[in-house]
């Protein structure tokens, strides 16, 4: 009898391993910012695996998922997209019960406006939206939009320019003075057609160029801090500009998905990533700040004070968060960005 009961008791245990051995959860986040270690620190804790799968931008993400049967659990929008995810109910509310750490949240980063409370989101990581320059190629000053808009003679013809239509339609706004979600008519024609007469200075519209900046193959362009950090980390001719016209701050948060395969699984990941050791794994990995408290005590010292991390106190004055625009001021945006991408 003992013997059939060790036998059963065994049986039960290794079919709660398989059980967590088959466990996974799939994650939909932007590319090549998910570090491996972190992955792998969370399957040998928890016997959940984690398969990663990337986009590249925004709107890449949102139509993926209101197509319907993709399989993701978790994904990962940034700030001026988070209510949209909430109002057409993409995605569910954190269960309390089991992300515990939400409280590690640093407190400006916690009511934020596009979630109050942070009842669905999560900080991943937040950053800017600058200028990357060369100076190998042009020593001239990094912190103004003009580097993309009226190209030096040295640059043109070796620009790329992220195809985020927010981000690049909203610096050229401020290049002409503006606001976000402007509507003025005249600066709005003016930025059409400055858009358009530089993008015949540009050599490409593309995403994930750190190997082409590192190269010299691009020499300038509009990047994100931490991707311009990464790559002057391989070239130290690289510098970061913050826009005196002004720039970006945006943050990426982690939301569950309300058709997750697993939703109990994701919200463990959600909580985990909340550690501050997690946290600072992020961005000791993807060169971009946590909105965890305590995360600071595991940062790499070259992060502490890096350029593209610490702005210039002199134009911290120009950083403006993003925000999202009405329904008929985007309509508008879009006429203007289908127009610039034919």
């Amino acid at each position: 009898m003992k013997r059939m009961l060790a036998t059963s008791l065994a049986a039960l245990i290794a079919g709660g391993s398989m059980a967590a051995a088959d466990e996974v959860v799939n994650f939909y986040n932007w590319g090549n910012v998910t570090p491996p270690e972190l992955i792998e620190r969370f399957e040998a804790e928890t016997g959940i695996r984690v398969t990663v799968t990337d986009y590249d931008s925004n709107d890449t993400a949102l139509a993926r998922i209101r197509q319907g049967g993709h399989g993701f659990d978790l994904v990962v929008p940034s700030n001026n997209y988070v209510e949209t995810w909430i109002e057409e109910g993409l995605v569910i509310p954190l269960d309390r019960d089991i992300v515990t750490n939400i409280d590690n949240i640093a407190p400006e980063w916690m009511d934020v406006d596009f979630d109050p409370g942070r009842q669905y989101s999560t900080p991943y990581f937040w950053g800017t939206t600058g200028l990357i320059v060369n100076t190998s190629v042009y020593d001239g000053d990094p912190h103004t939009s003009g580097i993309i808009f009226d190209p030096p003679e040295e640059l043109s013809g070796r620009i790329n320019v992220v195809p985020e239509m927010s981000d690049i339609i909203t610096m050229a706004i401020r290049y002409h003075g503006g606001q976000q979600c402007e509507t003025d008519t005249d600066i709005l024609r003016q930025v059409r057609d400055t858009l358009m007469d530089a993008r015949e200075h540009w050599l490409a519209m593309d995403y994930g160029n750190i190997d082409a900046y590192v190269a010299n193959d691009i020499s300038a362009g509009v990047y994100w801090n931490g991707g311009a950090m990464r790559a002057r980390l391989q070239n130290d001719d690289l510098v970061y500009g913050y826009p005196q016209e002004g720039f970006s701050v945006w943050m990426d948060n982690v939301m569950v998905l309300s058709d997750a395969q697993n939703p109990e699984g994701a919200m463990k990941f959600v909580n985990f990533l909340l550690e501050p050791e997690n946290a600072a794994a992020i961005s000791n990995f993807s060169r971009y700040a946590s909105g965890v408290v305590g995360y600071e005590a595991f940062l790499e010292e070259e992060m502490r004070t890096a350029p593209e991390i610490v702005t210039p106190p002199e134009l911290v004055g120009a950083g403006a968060f993003s925000i999202p625009c009405p329904q008929e001021v985007n309509d508008i945006y879009s006429q203007i960005w289908t127009e610039l991408m034919q």
